[in-house]
């Protein structure tokens, strides 16, 4: 009986999941992308950022909820950044899952509700999607989160004392070919669907 709940619970602890309340976790065709959420498509130059590689997905919100529709940890990890100023606000998790280390950033996020160092399961939500105040000051655009999973390490960043729990940032808007985007991170539904246990 020991060795069968070790067993369970290495399982459940290694297990990697979807990151929004759904009734199937693994339903991965039933995620929902916006109209340019795809990885590795080209986002246009605007005036402060070139034209770039899309490095994530942006994920729809799963349902009307717009209270408090909650944004999970794909599996569990260790928040190592944490930005929570606005419309950028963002998460960044690393995960080692039995010989595999990723990171993991969840952007676009609001009512984040984990610390900086904190251990994170898929079990409870990290944050949630915008409500429709945040919404109506932000802008509608923003009615989705952006997800990435690195391969490497996100870089550090200079402390900054307006932003004293940011220490990393991702590769986001330096993907100008399709090497750099092979370089540092996986196609978010692709890494999903090859690491999910049956």
């Amino acid at each position: 009986m020991v060795i069968n709940l070790f067993i369970l619970f290495t399982v459940l602890a290694s297990e990697i999941v979807l990151p929004i309340r759904m009734e199937n976790r693994k339903a991965i065709e039933q995620l929902r992308l916006t109209e340019i959420g795809k990885f590795a498509i080209i986002r246009k130059g605007r005036p402060t950022v070139p034209a770039h590689f899309h490095t994530g997905i942006d994920i729809k919100r799963p349902s009307q909820n717009y209270i408090n529709e909650p944004i999970f940890a794909i599996a569990e990890g260790t928040v190592i950044s944490k930005r929570d100023d606005g419309a950028y606000a963002q998460l960044i998790i690393e995960h080692e899952t039995g010989k595999l280390k990723f990171w993991t950033v969840y952007e676009h996020v609001a009512g984040i509700n984990v610390s900086l160092h904190e251990q994170v399961t898929p079990r409870k939500p990290i944050a949630r999607f915008m409500n429709k105040e945040e919404l109506n000051r932000f802008g509608w655009q923003f009615d989705h989160f952006h997800f990435e999973v690195l391969k490497v390490a996100p870089l550090a960043l200079k402390f900054d004392s307006s932003k004293p729990q940011r220490l990393f940032n991702s590769y986001s808007l330096i993907c100008y070919s399709k090497s750099d985007l092979d370089r540092y991170f996986y196609d978010p539904l692709t890494f999903l669907k090859t690491h999910f246990i049956r």
